[in-house]
């Protein structure tokens, strides 16, 4: 029950303004879409420049990945308290403050002179970037006019999904042509008008504000928690996993926290996360599909420009242009599904979304270390279309039958388990790469010996071409090298394609109408 400070709402909400048109839609939307690809990008704009970074301020590369780890690690921290700073503060107000810290922090990035510096100054910038993206989405569909809800997830849907794509190519050459710096200066233009825009807009449109009591405990909880999750996933490969005990330790502090934090907000009366959200059977399902379906989705990203880079010899950027492909179709279709989303069974949708990831991935599943890199682009290509028909529909289905209040909560709390998913699927895919690369190592390495006639004549023409014995096997060895890693992304890609198949099958639990959304179909 409400008490009487949490209804002190601002007057206009008893009556709600009607939505925006025309030139000022279009503004909000150009403003809203610009401030979610800034923070989307930088996620993975810094990738590529961490050497540069690294050797910049005197520091290793492994030291230098802080700058990455530290935003991802507090960004996630932040995102499920979404739906409470937005009660708490007002969406408009939350978002557009967001931004502004954003761009402060980002400045303070480029002006650090240490490692330590950089690290606190992207902590920092994680932080206030928690809220954007689920704001972004929230405050759009708030302001859109029914009819055109869908599009206005569409459009969302292309910044974040293009954003992670190009931040790899947009980072290096920065890097290679300017400096370092100028990957966090470029967002103070961008974030400060976005910022201004949508303050200027949305000010009068102000959701209510409720002053709840702050739930220290389930705060705490959370931030130890996903804390520890976070880093334990960041710094797992490095260390061995649970060969190391300060992973061991990580891994029992989160799931101890985590599995306290859940009891808690289901008995709390002013939980800081909505966990209730979960009791609705379309939010429920949603949520395991979109995040079991990035954990695919990202491996694939992960591995695939890895393999390109340390196995095959691609550069930076040729691996970037290799990748960048699959963000053609995704823009290009995303429009058209958004206006075939009021209409169509989304359950169909999705599901035609994972039979083009699985078809896609058990195409990349059969290259050999020849590939050319006009075969390699061709299914990346066709991903996209899959990428358009996944990421709206599903986002869809999560929020439908929700009230406009509670559009905010679930938005945080989706995005928060679609970022997890994507640094559990880091974490995943490329360990179990290099496992797989170490078993197909062995193996081929037990076919080089004197009893094998095929052995000895390769090591025999390596030798008549001028090499010494040792020579010879150590060429060799680069080459089953070659092979085991091939061999290795393509067990990984099957992985991921049959997976992609089984997720068919969860979509299907979801229950239609799902509607416009936004609370059309709570009914």
């Amino acid at each position: 029950m409400a008490t009487p400070a949490a209804d002190a709402a601002p007057a206009a909400a008893a009556s709600p303004k009607p939505p925006l048109t025309g030139g000022a839609l279009a503004l909000l939307t150009l403003a809203i879409a610009l401030s979610t690809f800034m923070e989307v990008l930088d996620i993975t704009i810094v990738n590529v420049s961490v050497p540069t970074i690294a050797g910049s301020l005197s520091v290793g590369v492994s030291e230098g990945t802080w700058a990455i780890s530290s935003y991802s690690l507090a960004s996630a921290i932040v995102q499920p308290l979404t739906g409470w700073l937005a009660r708490r503060f007002g969406e408009v107000r939350t978002f557009t403050a967001s931004v502004t810290l954003f761009v402060v922090f980002s400045v303070l990035c480029g002006f650090a002179t240490s490692m330590p510096m950089l690290v606190v100054a992207r902590l920092l910038q994680g932080l206030v970037s928690g809220p954007m993206v689920a704001l972004s989405m929230t405050l759009l569909l708030a302001n859109y006019p029914q009819e055109k809800k869908g599009m206005a997830l569409a459009l969302w849907a292309m910044t974040v999904i293009v954003a992670p794509i190009f931040g790899p190519i947009l980072g290096g050459w920065i890097t290679d042509n300017y400096s370092w710096h100028w990957i966090f200066f470029i967002n103070a233009p961008v974030g400060l008008l976005a910022a201004l825009v949508v303050w200027t807009l949305l000010r009068d449109r102000e959701t209510p504000i409720r002053k709840v009591p702050i739930d220290r405990v389930g705060l705490a909880l959370l931030v130890i928690g996903v804390g520890a999750l976070q880093f334990m996933l960041d710094n797992g490969n490095d260390k061995d996993w649970f060969n190391s005990p300060l992973i061991t330790t990580l891994f029992i502090i989160a799931i101890v926290c985590l599995t306290f934090f859940v009891a808690w907000e289901l008995t709390d009366d002013h939980p800081v996360v909505d966990l209730t959200l979960f009791r609705q059977r379309n939010f429920r399902v949603g949520v395991i599909a979109l995040s079991i379906g990035m954990f695919g989705f990202f491996g694939i990203n992960v591995v695939y420009p890895l393999w390109l880079q340390t196995t095959l010899g691609y550069t930076a950027e040729w691996a970037g242009l290799a990748t960048a492909p699959v963000g053609i179709l995704a823009v290009l279709f995303s429009p058209l599904v958004g206006r075939l989303i009021a209409r169509a069974d989304l359950r169909i949708m999705v599901s035609f979304a994972f039979l083009v990831f699985a078809f896609t991935t058990h195409w990349f599943s059969t290259f050999t270390a020849q590939a050319s890199f006009d075969q390699l682009i061709w299914p990346r290509l066709l991903q996209g279309l899959g990428v358009a028909f996944f990421f709206i529909p599903l986002n869809q289905i999560i929020l439908s039958g929700l009230p406009p209040s509670e559009i905010a909560s679930a938005s945080g709390l989706s995005n928060f388990f679609r970022t997890i998913a994507g640094s559990i699927s880091t974490a995943v895919s490329v360990t179990l790469w290099q496992h797989r690369a170490d078993y197909h190592h062995a193996v081929l390495a037990e076919s080089v010996n004197a009893a094998r006639p095929a052995a000895e004549h390769w090591l025999g023409t390596l030798q008549g071409s001028g090499l010494a014995s040792g020579q010879a096997l150590a060429v060799t060895d680069q080459t089953i090298n070659l092979q085991a890693f091939t061999l290795a992304v393509n067990d990984v890609f099957m992985l991921f394609s049959a997976m992609f198949v089984a997720m068919i099958v969860l979509v299907w639990w979801a229950r239609p109408p799902f509607g416009s959304t936004g609370g059309a179909a709570a009914h």
